[in-house]
């Protein structure tokens, strides 16, 4: 395929590889990027059909406390490219970005698609100085030739529309993702490749992920029941509620294993099975683990959390004037539709006529989860290779010259643009490797 060694392959053409593409390219290094789908930033594209979430502006010691037992390992990648940094790389590339309510940053015009072109226009047309960047699309890396590396580098070995290819490298940077939306090319397929050369790869699991309820034999409308066998929600809410949010919520999760307790407002949706949103997103981490050490895990659901306690037990106190107890909740609380029907759904009759129990259900209703939902319908994954199996610029230790970036690390944050500034920056720290590897600084 190629007459003499590549300087670099970089598999992967999503946010991580194309970034370290960037860094190799600015520095007058030939970067070949290596990717199993034909076009690149898949995933990329997806991610911004909602409006793309770069990155967060929040004071950077926030940021890097969202990456929970990691923020140390990220520490150090974050400090060599930050929110800042990123914001100024998307300008750079003729992208205006802002600050949205939620302290989010965002392009203005809220899509990815531009940036991606301005992106790859960028890579294929570097200024004066660059070296620009080769493609190798519809190429699935399916590990080292049995030769493994000789002097020359690495040969790596593909799986292309010609058949069978083997190219190579000085130096090679792996940027293949998690397992999360394999038809996009995460697929997890990498781990036989690594663990079969001696390293250690942290199961890969869901994160930012939805969840199943545990079956409820719930009655869902006063003098009548509604169950059925299938698990999870009752046939009745399942019909009447999959798809709708509950809004102005709050919840709270218990810590695992000495983790502190999660406690947060805001709103999520409820799924044909269970439930999943930003708010659930936030806590998945915490439900994920509580489920494999405990075999259960539940989170309290504050359906007021605007109203005290007090106030609540007072509106449920007062006289009910004949009214069924729907409207009562309706009149005095204006809680009704799906917040009401989760109330019913949830609870045994006794509960919903006794007005001291139903106000602490309204406060903190036990939502109990059965697993979350598998790792394909994740937005990320967590879990991959240990930051201990690499050295500071991201190179394995048992595999001298490839370098490992992006969501194959064993991280994981929530959603918010953390999870594409930490892509970004491992690429950013793997492509600063590469070159010292090369004896260029």
């Amino acid at each position: 395929m190629f007459s003499q060694p590549l300087s670099v392959a970089i598999i992967g053409a999503g946010p991580a590889g194309l970034m370290a593409a960037q860094v190799l390219s600015e520095a007058g290094i030939q970067a070949d990027v290596f990717d199993a789908m034909p076009s690149v930033g898949r995933k990329f594209l997806l991610a911004g059909r909602g409006g793309l979430n770069l990155t967060h502006s929040e004071p950077y010691d926030a940021f890097v406390s969202r990456y929970g037992p990691r923020g140390a390992n990220m520490d150090p990648l974050l400090r060599d490219f930050d929110a800042c940094a990123l914001r100024g790389w998307a300008e750079a590339l003729g992208v205006e970005t802002f600050v949205g309510t939620s302290g989010r940053v965002f392009p203005k015009e809220m899509k990815a698609a531009p940036l991606l072109r301005a992106w790859l226009q960028r890579l294929r047309h570097p200024s004066s100085g660059g070296e620009p960047v080769r493609f190798h699309m519809r190429h699935r890396w399916t590990g080292w030739e049995a030769a493994g590396s000789s002097g020359s580098g690495s040969m790596l070995r593909f799986e292309t529309p010609a058949g069978v290819q083997c190219v190579t490298a000085r130096t090679v940077v792996l940027a293949l993702g998690g397992a999360s939306w394999p038809r996009l090319g995460s697929d997890g397929a990498w781990v036989p490749w690594l663990t079969g050369r001696g390293i250690d790869v942290a199961p890969l699991v869901p994160a930012n992920c939805g969840f199943d309820v545990v079956h409820t034999a719930a009655r869902v409308t006063e003098g009548a029941g509604h169950t059925d066998d299938e698990g999870g929600w009752s046939a009745y809410f399942r019909q009447r509620f999959a798809g709708q949010p509950l809004k102005s919520v709050a919840i709270t999760v218990p810590g695992v294993a000495g983790a502190p307790a999660f406690q947060r407002r805001g709103e999520f949706v409820v799924t044909a099975t269970g439930i999943e949103g930003s708010l659930i997103y936030a806590a998945s981490a915490l439900l994920r683990d509580a489920l494999a050490v405990n075999g259960s895990a539940n989170l309290l659901l504050d359906l007021l959390p605007a109203q005290t306690m007090a106030q609540v037990r007072t509106a449920l106190q007062a006289p009910r004037d004949g009214q069924s107890l729907a409207n009562h909740l309706r009149r005095r609380l204006r809680l009704d539709g799906i917040k009401s029907a989760l109330l019913h759904e949830l609870l045994p009759r006794e509960a919903l006529r006794d007005p001291e129990r139903l106000a602490g259900f309204i406060k903190a209703l036990p939502v109990a989860l059965a697993a979350p939902r598998p790792i394909q319908e994740a937005i990320s994954t967590a879990g991959g290779v240990p930051f201990e199996a690499l050295d500071d610029s991201l190179q394995f230790k048992r595999l001298p010259g490839v370098f490992c970036a992006g969501e194959m690390l064993d991280w994981e944050a929530p959603t918010g643009g953390y999870l594409l500034t930490a892509c970004m920056a491992s690429g950013v720290r793997a492509a600063r490797g590469v070159l010292g590897a090369l004896g260029r600084r």
